[in-house]
């Protein structure tokens, strides 16, 4: 029997690139009438977005101190993963697992009707049978992603203890329940890496892969951001695999008509020089907070972008190893590309800029949910993949005739000439001219706000509203 008053708890991991799709899933849910539960630690929940005025009454921000750790393993105000560096983040990992006590006792007061976890809340499998409240798992990854990443009923193992991927060079081959062709795989360089982060246990005392192993297993529905019109073969296959519901929930494009108030007058600048050039013809450039490249890196990127002789914007963040922004770039680079080119250093109304007529392409690590962005404005993409998800997504990408990606030598360093090759191939070259056509083509789909927030999230809603009842 349907319920009249759904209250749903959310559980996000502590990295932005978990946190903003789950407030965005929270804010599309309020809009159908459930009330949602957000729960995170203070610092983060003063970093999200502003709930709508329209929704404050269906969304309730739940903050948890996080947890401190003996011998100040954490820095101080280190709350996500953009706060500490990648060496730390197993400590943020043994914090984050300490709030299963505040959260069991919140939904043990409030016994709300769902529990919606990421990968990192494996606690909430007990929380969520000790107070017999429903679970469903998010995955804020591709459905190419999820799939390859495991097959049911072990995912990650097989029985309890063997690892599925019992070495790095195995993540380098399409999976073997995969059921139609595809390049989806790791290349050598970015399995080994992955493949020690997987399946380490690290200072939690438990591993990722057993994260998601626990909650993959024991929820009741997983909720994948995705779509049919892009990723259907995937989905399908999954849904087939798992025999419990898989349920896209849509792409959650933000909003085009919410925007960022411009209290910044660099940003006045930004937009300025954006009006002043050709439509379609700049490049945005970005890889975010989350990857830490190092010199050489930056270096080639830069030099690449100068030689594709391509207009550009570049977001850049200080990296780590540079003493202030000049030192960030190559010398005489800003001098050199004057005029074509513009770096802006630190945040930048990121999706106000990827909306500007001007933008036509993107330089980018392939992360989903910057893809989804960039594609909901029709834009084509050179995809350069670093950590986690983004190489998969980068193949599926490429396969799709959505991206062009950057060629990298066997131990995975790439180079200007290799940069400057791919961004002229997306922007300006006229056998990149199907790349265009399909991106604009995909814009029509992944811009669709009805289609995702009134179609794919009210199959969502029926679904939360039926319970345990089969796959709507």
């Amino acid at each position: 029997m349907a319920r009249d008053h759904l209250h749903v708890v959310m559980l996000p991991w502590s990295a932005f690139g978990h946190l903003i799709p789950f407030f965005q899933l929270s804010i599309a849910l309020a809009k159908s009438g459930i009330h949602v539960s957000f729960v995170s630690t203070p610092r983060n929940i003063q970093r999200l977005p502003k709930v709508p005025p329209s929704l404050a009454t269906l969304i309730t921000l739940v903050e948890f101190p996080l947890p401190k750790l003996d011998n100040d393993l954490l820095p101080e105000g280190s709350e996500a993963t953009v706060d500490v560096p990648v060496d730390k983040v197993e400590y943020l990992k043994l914090a984050y697992d300490r709030l299963q006590c505040p959260v069991n006792q919140f939904v043990a007061e409030q016994l709300p009707d769902w529990i919606i976890a990421d990968f990192s809340a494996h606690w909430a499998v007990e929380i969520s049978q000790n107070h017999n409240v429903g679970l469903v798992y998010f995955s804020v990854f591709s459905a190419a992603t999820i799939v390859f990443f495991g097959k049911p009923p072990n995912y990650f193992y097989v029985g309890d203890q063997k690892q599925a991927w019992p070495s790095p060079e195995s993540l380098t081959t399409p999976p073997e329940w995969l059921s139609f062709p595809s390049s989806v795989a790791f290349r050598g360089y970015e399995a080994v890496g992955f493949h020690v982060g997987l399946y380490t246990e690290n200072v939690s005392g438990i591993s990722d892969a057993a994260r998601v192993t626990k909650v993959l297993r024991a929820c009741k529905a997983v909720a994948i951001r995705s779509c049919r019109e892009f990723e259907g073969e995937f989905l399908s296959l999954h849904e087939k695999l798992m025999g419990k519901p898989v349920i896209p929930i849509g792409l959650l494009p933000p909003e085009r008509h919410v925007k960022t108030e411009a209290n910044d007058s660099s940003w006045k600048m930004i937009f300025e020089w954006l009006d002043k050039q050709e439509p379609k013809s700049v490049l945005f450039v970005g890889f975010g907070s989350e990857c830490q490249l190092s010199k050489e890196q930056v270096y080639e990127i830069a030099y690449g972008l100068q030689l594709s002789q391509v207009p550009f914007l570049w977001a850049l963040r200080k990296p780590i190893w540079a003493i202030d922004d000049e030192d960030s770039l190559p010398s005489g680079f800003i001098d050199n590309t004057s005029g074509r080119g513009m770096v802006c250093m630190g945040w930048v109304p990121q999706k106000e800029i990827l909306a500007h007529p001007s933008i036509g392409g993107s330089l980018f690590h392939s992360g989903w949910g910057s893809a989804i962005e960039m594609l909901q404005f029709g834009h084509c993409l050179v995809v350069l993949p670093f950590i986690y998800d983004q190489p998969v997504n980068a193949r599926v990408l490429v396969e799709k005739d959505l991206a062009v990606e950057v060629e990298r030598e066997e131990d995975g360093s790439f180079s200007r000439d290799g940069i400057a090759k791919a961004v002229r191939l997306a922007m300006v070259l006229e056998e990149g001219d199907k790349l265009r056509v399909r991106a604009r083509d995909a814009a029509a789909i992944f811009g669709d706000e009805n289609l995702h927030q009134v179609y794919y999230i009210g199959h969502f809603v029926e679904y939360l509203n039926l319970g345990d009842s089969d796959k709507i």
